[in-house]
């Protein structure tokens, strides 16, 4: 696969999304060492370099800052990349994978109160009133507080 280009179809399974996110985080990752490690030499020289003639006190610190940021910037975007990668990967399976499932538990259910109702029978309602009897009968959870004391 490392020949063929990705294709929304080669990500319709975990596994091919893991080995996406694997070799996308072995292309990323040394880049945003390698732009990490120059952008804090970038930054170290231009603070060395000092102040222009004419500077305000601390001028020169702060186009030192302004200057270099842009460089952390991109480490930061590279590193959001990879984690928007993994975020891709769990909504897909949330979305595609175990909806469908979710859907179709939600709906069996569904048809099965709808044939427990037609029959005349509700289990569920009577297993909720027993619940509240015993509850009753052997004193509920908060019988022992009392309002105000």
């Amino acid at each position: 696969m490392a020949q063929e280009k990705w294709s929304p179809d080669l990500l319709k399974t975990p596994e091919d999304r893991a080995i996406h996110l694997a070799q996308r985080r072995a292309q990323i990752e040394p880049i945003i060492d390698d732009l990490r490690r120059l952008a804090r030499e970038v930054a170290a020289d231009l603070k060395e370099r000092g102040g222009l003639e004419g500077d305000l006190p601390f001028q020169a610190k702060a186009r030192a800052w302004t200057t270099g940021r842009p460089m952390f910037q991109a480490v930061d975007d590279l590193e959001a990349a990879i984690t928007h990668l993994v975020a891709f990967g769990a909504r897909y399976e949330r979305s595609y994978e175990e909806l469908p499932e979710k859907r179709a538990r939600k709906a069996a259910e569904k048809q099965r109160v709808k044939e427990l109702k037609a029959s005349g029978g509700a289990p569920q309602l009577e297993q909720q009133r027993s619940d509240e009897a015993s509850q009753a009968q052997n004193g509920g959870l908060f019988d022992h507080l009392t309002k105000g004391a």
